[in-house]
């Protein structure tokens, strides 16, 4: 706080402030609620938000996501000094003697907000420099905090704001909770999912296939469906409703990818389970840029698109063919120009469809953005019979989850199956019982889960369908508890050179918390020790069940409500 002879103790303690009002708003609800706070890594306080989940019950309300740099990890691959800095006000300079030409003092780098920081020619703030170390030291540390608690995620904000189809208008530095959904200030997400194994057809059998034709038609009608909700937004704020209203943004994803791979006899992480995974998204992308241009036409565009813009020297570092199309500072373009033939996704889709992007630069597009792969937890365990989450494989065939009920002490365990477990023993052999012990021993080999796949075929199912989708994709890459630490942090390094927007990997560490989802043998594998009020102990393993304080607990969410600090708070 310049100037006002305060003193502010930094963005964490204000963010556990955030964290406690939402853990009592939530406990009343029985569902936890949900915070997304991102974290730029040349931050000065970046270390001690990398650190603050290893603090038992700190920002438990909270996913932690770190924006990644390129300048970051170019500085990681070679070793390099990582300069820890926060933009300046220009009265700061002086006041501090700071010189803008020594690189030890000041550095240059992007960041959203000008308004009042010292800026240079092309739109880049003057930062002042806290402190410096090594690149590697800060990596090694994200990834041990990534491998020990899954989190911070990464948010690779470069290529988000790269491809970012509204380029010239805003510069993203959060998302959603789940990251699908990179946003501006104000921004809302509005999603939906289309259910792919609505689709398969002969599933398990030698003439398993998907439906095309039916899936680009309901596509088309979800796609007129998101934007009709976009009329109807019931969001609270003015500035939230100018955004959604002005650009019309929408993220049309799907669920299931995991059990309809199944139900098509592909392994999940397969070269012809890429391909198709990128066909998906390929169809469902160009059938809604299809129905925005009709709907364009009918209901006319965005009206951010239909606005004129000034071209600035920001815009030409940004886009350089700008300045070879014959723009020149001042100049004025419309939105939907910019939009159809400078979005760097839109230019990938011209490469398929040329004439509808022509279309789209001269008419404008009804919506700015139209895709994003959500989770779908919920939506894929109570209107899809637990259909595979997204565009994840299945957990397991059979597992658990860990289910908030409102009134009990601690997560109740539920038991689940999978759709295509479900589905395989109704259309192949419905004289087994899925609840069988030998179920499982049973299936097919492509029949397989998440611990199944290897974690650089999670970043290849990513990575086919990210390049159609034009927001982003929520996408865990699960690793089993006893994957090697050095292995582990070569996932990260292999999403960037893949050019994700995102990564996040689980990894099963019961020191740490006890997860939503979880497996019969981990539960086995892991003992839990309970200290009593005499001074003895008692170990017990998690699946176990506990009766205590007048109610059945299994060991592994009893010690998570206590540790935690939630006990007793649902």
């Amino acid at each position: 706080m310049s100037g006002a002879g305060a003193y502010t103790s930094g963005p964490l303690s204000f963010m556990d402030i955030y964290d406690k009002m939402c853990f009592t708003v939530s406990s009343a609800g029985g569902r936890r609620g949900a915070q997304m706070a991102t974290f730029d890594v040349g931050h000065p306080d970046v270390m001690d938000f990398v650190r603050a989940k290893r603090e038992d019950g700190r920002l438990r309300q909270f996913n932690l996501s770190l924006l990644i740099t390129q300048e970051f990890m170019d500085a990681v691959n070679r070793d390099a000094d990582w300069k820890l800095a926060f933009p300046l006000q220009e009265q700061e300079v002086e006041d501090e003697g700071l010189d803008v030409h020594d690189p030890d003092q000041v550095i240059w780098r992007e960041w959203p907000n000008k308004k009042g920081y010292l800026t240079n020619d092309t739109g880049l703030v003057a930062c002042k420099v806290y402190r410096t170390i090594r690149a590697q030291r800060l990596w090694d540390m994200i990834m041990s905090s990534t491998y020990d608690f899954a989190e911070p995620g990464f948010i690779l904000i470069d290529k988000v704001n790269e491809m970012n189809n509204n380029w010239f208008v805003e510069t993203v530095r959060a998302t959603n909770p789940c990251g699908e959904q990179p946003l501006p200030p104000y921004g809302s997400c509005l999603l939906g999912s289309v259910n792919l194994t609505r689709f398969a057809r002969n599933a398990f059998t030698e003439n398993a296939c998907f439906d095309w034709e039916e899936f680009r038609k309901v596509v088309a009608i979800f796609t007129r469906m998101l934007d009709n909700v976009v009329e109807i937004n019931g969001l609270p704020l003015d500035q939230q409703r100018h955004e959604i209203l002005s650009k019309r943004r929408h993220g049309m994803g799907f669920l299931g990818l995991g059990s309809t791979l199944t139900m098509l006899r592909m392994k999940y992480g397969s070269r012809e389970s890429t391909e198709f995974t990128e066909k998906v998204s390929r169809e469902l992308a160009l059938t809604g840029w299809r129905v925005a241009l009709d709907l364009a036409r009918e209901k006319g565009p965005a009206p951010i698109l239909e606005q004129e813009f000034e071209v600035t020297a920001e815009m030409l570092r940004k886009r350089p063919e700008m300045q070879r199309d014959g723009y020149r500072t001042g100049d004025k373009v419309t939105g939907k120009v910019l939009h159809a033939k400078y979005s760097r996704y839109m230019q990938q889709v011209a490469e398929v469809e040329p004439e509808l992007v022509e279309q789209l630069a001269e008419t404008g597009a009804r919506f700015t953005h139209h895709s994003s792969i959500a989770p779908t937890g919920t939506i894929s365990l109570s209107l899809a019979n637990n259909a595979s989450n997204g565009i994840e494989p299945s957990f397991a065939h059979h597992y658990f989850r860990n289910v908030i009920r409102e009134g009990r002490k601690t997560k109740e365990k539920v038991d689940v199956y999978s759709f295509e477990l479900l589905a395989y023993r109704a259309i192949i052999n419905p004289d087994a019982m899925p609840h069988s012990e030998d179920a499982d021993k049973e299936l097919p080999d492509y029949f397989i889960a998440a611990d199944d796949v290897t974690p650089k075929q999670h970043v290849d199912i990513q990575a086919a369908a990210q390049k159609w989708v034009d927001s982003s994709i929520s996408k865990t890459a699960n690793v089993p508890t006893d994957y090697p630490f050095e292995q582990f942090k070569g996932i990260y390094q292999y999403a960037y050179e893949q050019g994700l927007k995102g990564c996040t990997t689980f990894r099963f560490n019961p020191e740490a918390f006890q997860g939503v989802l979880v497996k019969e043998k981990d539960l086995e594998s892991t003992t839990y020790q309970f200290k009593l009020e005499d001074g003895s102990t008692v170990q017990v393993k998690g699946g176990e069940e506990i009766e205590y304080d007048g109610e059945i607990h299994t060991a592994a969410n009893l010690y998570d409500a206590l540790k935690e600090g939630y006990y007793g708070k649902f």
